[in-house]
C-alpha cells in the first residue's frame, strides 16, 4: 500500500457548499480539485440523496461556487468564472428540467454572497465597485473584454486599503438585487439589475427577510475602518425605506425570518478578540432582543453560518467543541438552551437545513471530505460521496490517537499521529504543529489532514494540541492568553510535547516545530526561548507587533489581545515579538512567506530572517509569489506542494536518522518536485 506523499496533493478532491433542494431529494455542492499547478477546477455536482451516485451538473470551465436552488426547484443559480478573461464570478442560471446555463450578470466587481428571495423571483448578490464605476454603469455592465486599470499611482486614504491578497483600490461593497425573470428575457442590464446601497461604505452580510425586505451592515462611526460597530439595516425594496434595525459589534453574520425576525451574531466590544461570539434574535415588532447563546460556553462561526430551519422557528449555527465542529439548534424565542445536533468527531465545513434534513460537508481522520445527510435530528446519518475513494483505496492513512494531558491552568486537548507502518519497538522522530488563530481550533481532519498525513508518512511522529488561546473549550481558555501569547501557549505546547517524549517510540533528540500565522509566530517564539528543538519552519508568521500592526488589515487583533498600541507602550510590544529574542536563537530556522500576504505582511518575515541571519542562525527565506494568507489552503497547487516538501527536506537535512545533507548545503530544489521539473526543462 502507498503512502501519502505531498505530490498527492493533486489527486485530492475537496467538497464544499452543500445546498439541499427544495424538496429534500438531492444535494448540490462544489467538488474541487487541482487543475494544474497555478490553478483549481470547481464543478457543480449533484448527489441523490437516495443513494445514488452524484453527477457533474456544470461544465468543467474556470470556477464555479455558490449553488444555490431556485424556491420552486426549477434552477440552481451559481457563480462562476467560465468565459471570463479573468477571475471576475458572474451569475448564472441553470434550468433544472434540462437546458443550457446562461450567463445573466457581466459586471465589473463579479457576484458573490448569491441569495434568492422566498418567491424565487428575485436574486440578491453583492460587488465590489467604484465610485467612478457606479457613475459610468460598469457595475451594470460591461463588455466581456473589459479590463480595470490599476491605479498608478496607488493614492491611499484609507487605514484599511489592501485586505486577503488583493488592494481595495477604492471599490466598496454594495448591494443588488437582479430580477430573474427580466434578465432571462434579455432586458437591459439598468432594467434588470438595481443597486440598493451606494457611497463610501461597505455593506456587507445582505439577506432576505421576506419577498420585499433585504436586510444588510455595514460599519457604524466617523472612521469605519477603526471601528467593529455595525448597523443592521432593513431595506424596503418596494418603497426604498431604508431603516437601522439594531446595531451589533464584531464580524456580524446575519439571518431574517419572513415575520420580521433577524437573527445576527454579536461580540461584545471590549476585548472583543478574547470574547465569544453569541447569537442573537431581534423582533422587529417588539424590538425585544434574545441572546440565544447566553449560556453556550462556545464561540459562533466556525463550519457555517447562521440558518432558519423551513419554519423559522428553530435557527441553526456551527462551533468549534473539543476537536470537532458542531451543528447546534436553538428555539428563536429562546425558550429552551440550545442542542447539539451533530458533529462529534467530525469538521463540519459547511451545512444546508431542510424541510425533513440537514446536508454537511464534513471531513474526518480518514477522509479530507464529503458530502453527508441526516435527519433534521442529527440522527440516521448517511454518507453521500467518496469523491477520494479511488485515491484512498491504496493509500495508507493513519490514525490520530487522542490525549488529554496537564498543563498549568488545567487539561489541554491534543492528538499523536504515528506512521503508517508505525513499530512499537522502534523510535521515530516527533514533529510539533502549532496552529494558527491564535484564537482557532485544529481536529484530526479539516485543511491540515494532508500535511499531518504526508509527515506521519515520512517516518515522523505528529503531535498538535489545542493550547491556551484556542476556541472549542470556552472563554475562559481562549482569553487566557491576553497580554501574553508566547509564553502561555508555550507552557501547555511543551506539557503536551513532554507527555509525548515520555512513551518509548519517541526520540527525544529529534524534535523539529513548525506552524503557520500565529502558529509561525509561536515558532519563532519557541526557538527564541528553548534549544530542545533541532529544527523549525516558521509559516506566514508575525514576528515584530509594531510592523505587523501598521501594515495588518487585522491590526485590531493586537488591540484586543495586547489591549494597546505601540505609541502607547513599544517597549511591551517590543518584548513580546519574536524578534526581540532572535539573539538567543541557535536552532536552524526555515522561514516561509507569500509575496501578496496582507493579513500578516512580509515586512516582519524579512526583519526575523534578517536577524537570524546576522547572528549565525542556519536559516533560509523562501517567498511564493502570487500568494496571500491562506497558502497552506487555497493556494496554487503546486505552491501547497512545494511548501510540504520544504518542511520535510528541512527537518530531514538536521535528522540523525536521514543521509540527507542540510537544505542549506544542497541546491535551492534539489529533491523538491520543483527541481524535477527544472531537471525535466532541462532535459528538454
Amino acid at each position: 500500500m502507498q503512502t501519502i506523499e505531498a505530490v498527492d496533493y493533486h489527486d485530492i478532491a475537496q467538497v464544499e457548499d452543500p445546498q439541499l433542494s427544495p424538496t429534500g431529494e438531492r444535494v448540490a455542492f462544489v467538488r474541487k480539485v487541482p487543475d494544474d499547478d497555478e490553478s483549481y477546477e470547481a464543478t457543480v455536482y449533484v448527489v441523490p440523496v437516495g443513494g445514488d451516485e452524484p453527477f457533474q451538473y456544470t461544465v468543467s470551465e474556470g470556477v464555479d461556487s455558490q449553488p444555490r436552488w431556485r424556491p420552486d426547484g426549477s434552477a440552481l443559480a451559481f457563480v462562476s468564472t467560465r468565459g471570463a478573461d479573468d477571475d471576475r464570478p458572474q451569475l448564472w442560471y441553470l434550468p433544472t428540467g434540462g437546458g443550457e446555463a446562461r450567463q445573466l450578470t457581466e459586471v465589473a466587481g463579479g457576484v458573490s454572497g448569491l441569495e434568492w428571495s422566498p418567491d424565487g423571483s428575485r436574486v440578491l448578490f453583492t460587488q465590489g465597485s467604484t465610485a467612478e464605476d457606479r457613475e459610468e454603469g460598469r457595475d451594470f455592465a460591461v463588455e466581456s473584454d473589459y479590463e480595470p486599470e490599476t491605479p498608478d499611482p496607488r493614492v491611499i486614504d484609507r487605514m484599511i486599503y489592501r485586505a486577503a491578497q488583493r488592494y481595495a483600490d477604492g471599490k466598496r461593497s454594495h448591494v443588488y438585487v437582479l430580477d430573474v425573470e427580466a434578465a432571462l428575457a434579455g432586458e437591459e442590464a439598468e432594467d434588470a439589475l438595481e443597486r440598493l446601497t451606494d457611497g463610501d461604505a461597505d455593506y456587507v452580510s445582505a439577506t432576505w427577510g421576506d419577498d420585499e425586505t433585504v436586510y444588510y451592515t455595514s460599519k457604524h462611526g466617523d472612521e469605519p475602518d477603526d471601528s467593529i460597530v455595525h448597523d443592521v439595516y432593513a431595506h424596503d425594496t418596494e418603497s426604498g425605506d431604508v431603516e437601522v434595525v439594531t446595531q451589533t459589534t464584531g464580524y456580524p453574520a446575519l439571518a431574517a425570518a419572513e415575520d420580521g425576525r433577524v437573527a445576527y451574531t454579536y461580540t461584545p466590544e471590549e476585548g472583543f478578540t478574547l470574547r465569544q461570539t453569541e447569537v442573537v434574535v431581534h423582533d422587529r415588532s417588539s424590538g425585544e432582543e434574545i441572546t440565544l447563546t447566553e449560556n453556550l460556553d462556545r464561540t459562533i462561526g466556525y463550519g457555517g453560518g447562521l440558518e432558519w430551519g423551513p419554519d423559522e422557528e428553530v435557527l441553526y449555527f456551527a462551533t468549534p467543541d473539543e476537536g470537532s465542529v458542531v451543528l447546534w439548534a436553538a428555539p428563536g424565542d429562546g425558550s429552551e438552551e440550545p442542542t447539539t445536533v451533530y458533529g462529534d468527531g467530525v469538521t463540519l465545513e459547511g451545512f444546508s437545513v431542510g424541510e425533513d434534513a440537514i446536508a454537511y460537508a464534513q471531513s474526518e481522520w480518514d477522509h479530507p471530505g464529503d458530502v453527508f445527510v441526516s435527519t433534521r435530528g442529527g440522527n440516521e446519518v448517511t454518507r453521500l460521496t467518496r469523491v477520494n475513494d479511488d485515491y484512498l483505496t491504496d493509500r495508507a492513512v493513519a490514525e490520530p490517537e487522542e490525549l488529554w494531558y496537564e498543563s498549568e491552568q488545567g487539561p489541554v486537548q491534543g492528538w499523536v499521529l504515528t506512521p503508517p507502518d508505525f513499530d512499537p519497538e522502534e523510535t521515530y522522530p516527533l514533529v510539533v504543529e502549532i496552529h494558527g488563530g491564535p484564537h482557532a481550533q485544529w481536529t484530526t481532519s479539516g485543511t491540515m489532514w494532508h500535511e499531518f498525513q504526508t509527515l506521519a508518512a515520512e517516518g515522523y511522529v505528529v503531535f498538535w494540541s489545542n493550547p491556551r488561546g484556542s476556541t472549542g473549550y470556552g472563554e475562559d481558555h481562549a482569553s487566557a492568553i491576553e497580554r501574553d501569547w508566547g509564553a502561555v501557549t508555550l507552557t501547555d505546547v511543551l506539557a503536551g510535547v513532554e507527555e509525548v517524549c515520555s512513551r518509548e517510540y519517541v526520540n527525544e533528540d529529534e524534535q523539529y516545530v513548525t506552524g503557520g500565522s500565529f502558529g509561525g509566530f509561536m515558532t519563532a517564539w519557541t526557538v527564541g526561548q528553548t534549544d530542545r528543538f533541532r529544527a523549525a519552519v516558521s509559516q506566514r508568521g508575525v514576528y515584530d507587533f509594531t510592523s505587523f500592526y501598521g501594515s495588518t488589515d487585522a491590526f485590531k487583533l493586537v488591540e484586543g489581545d495586547y489591549g494597546v498600541t505601540p505609541w502607547e507602550d513599544p517597549e511591551f510590544l517590543w518584548e513580546q515579538s519574536p524578534v526581540a529574542h532572535v539573539p538567543n536563537v541557535t536552532t536552524p530556522t526555515l522561514v516561509l512567506h507569500s509575496d501578496d500576504d496582507f493579513r500578516t505582511p512580509a515586512n516582519t518575515a524579512e526583519l526575523y530572517y534578517l536577524g537570524l541571519k546576522k547572528h549565525g542562525v542556519d536559516t533560509r527565506l523562501v517567498r511564493y509569489p502570487r500568494e496571500g494568507h491562506e497558502l497552506s489552503r487555497s493556494g496554487e497547487p503546486a505552491h501547497v506542494v512545494d511548501r510540504i516538501e520544504r518542511i520535510v527536506r528541512w527537518f530531514d537535512g538536521y535528522s540523525s536518522d536521514s543521509d540527507d545533507p542540510p537544505a542549506l548545503e544542497r541546491g535551492p530544489n534539489d529533491g523538491l518536485t520543483a527541481g524535477e521539473e527544472d531537471e525535466d526543462a532541462e532535459d528538454e
